[in-house]
């Protein structure tokens, strides 16, 4: 396997950084500055092109990405006023991911790379979402508890002030992503499950249907969240179809509520449990309005430092990548010109107890 990034003894000088993310169905784009503000931050989505199909189509994916990569990028550039000259790194989505989508983004990358002549670096998609909780507050403190709560993610880290992150626990099954889009297919909801499962709910009384909460063994930080889809399924197959539509919505609210009290229960005790003193939540779900809204009531009535990035640099996009190479690259790392994509790559900077 191609080590994703090697030592080098030439300095960088930080200055305008060009970040690519094309992991799943959305091309995105973006420039940070030296001083790490973004510039621009360009993202299209795919989803009209994955509805009909209730979910993300890898080939199809792959062609969009390839359609769209230059203009988003170009876009990027212009809107941060900036030339292609100017850049001085690029950082590229190696993985996790759809390996056809991430091959886009990362040959894109190389050439432009060894066109610009400047240094490239691939980046792990759960280190773009966890650099996104500084894109905000560059001084959110050290050490602190993150979250990464995504599609296909859902882990709960200790990140330490020389920036490497412990990992405390992380899902056996479906990710908190998955059990929201699963849900959404079940009840019969567009594609993609999360944002539609969170505007049916907000209709409804989280309250009005019990469903189960899956904490494991007493003092565990690892989450699962496949019983409760199928506790859904179960629970729809049992009622005639007047009843489903009658209730859809009172069912997205306990579904919902069955996911978020989890994450947020297990997110403060990893707090509690640990040197950290802040939470950062990160990822897709972290869009989601009710794990906002619990969040925020916990963090308050525990005098709990907060990071919830705002909606921009919650879901995939280009801004968090290029926030995690610029790290990379004052470090002195760079990534050889026969980088390859890794569908199966894991935090570049993360270890386990």
């Amino acid at each position: 396997m191609i080590t994703a990034l090697e030592q080098s003894t030439v300095t960088w000088m930080p200055g305008p950084i060009l970040g690519i993310e094309t992991s799943c169905d959305e091309t995105a784009a973006s420039v940070l500055a030296a001083d790490g503000s973004v510039l621009s931050n360009i993202i299209t989505s795919q989803h009209a092109v994955h509805r009909r199909f209730g979910g993300v189509v890898p080939e199809l994916a792959s062609r969009a990405h390839i359609e769209s990569i230059e203009v988003v990028s170009s876009e990027a550039l212009q809107q941060a006023d900036l030339a292609w000259a100017d850049l001085t790194g690029i950082a590229v989505t190696q993985g996790p991911g759809l390996a056809g989508a991430l091959l886009v983004g990362v040959n894109y990358a190389k050439s432009l790379a060894y066109a610009l002549n400047i240094p490239v670096v691939g980046v792990s998609h759960l280190d773009g979402h966890i650099a996104s909780a500084w894109l905000q507050d560059p001084a959110f403190p050290l050490p602190c508890v993150i979250l990464v709560v995504s599609g296909g993610h859902t882990h709960l880290y200790l990140k330490e002030p020389s920036g490497h992150c412990l990992l405390l626990g992380a899902t056996r099954d479906d990710a908190a992503g998955e059990a929201f889009d699963k849900g959404a297919q079940l009840l019969g909801l567009e594609h993609p499950g999360g944002p539609a499962i969170d505007r049916l709910a907000r209709q409804g009384n989280p309250g009005a249907v019990a469903f189960p909460r899956s904490y494991l063994k007493s003092g565990s930080l690892d989450f699962s969240f496949s019983g409760l889809k199928t506790a859904l399924l179960y629970r729809l197959q049992a009622m005639d179809e007047k009843s489903c539509a009658a209730q859809a919505a009172d069912l997205a609210a306990g579904y919902q509520e069955a996911i978020v009290d989890v994450l947020v229960k297990k997110a403060f005790a990893a707090v509690r449990s640990s040197s950290a003193r802040a939470l950062a939540v990160v990822g897709g779900v972290s869009a989601n309005s009710r794990l906002r809204a619990l969040l925020q009531q916990r963090a308050t009535s525990e005098n709990v430092p907060l990071s919830l990035p705002p909606m921009a640099y919650c879901t995939d996009n280009a801004a968090m990548i290029a926030a995690a190479g610029k790290q990379a690259l004052c470090t002195g790392l760079r990534a050889p010109l026969d980088i390859d994509a890794q569908a199966s790559m894991v935090s570049s900077f993360a270890h386990t107890l």
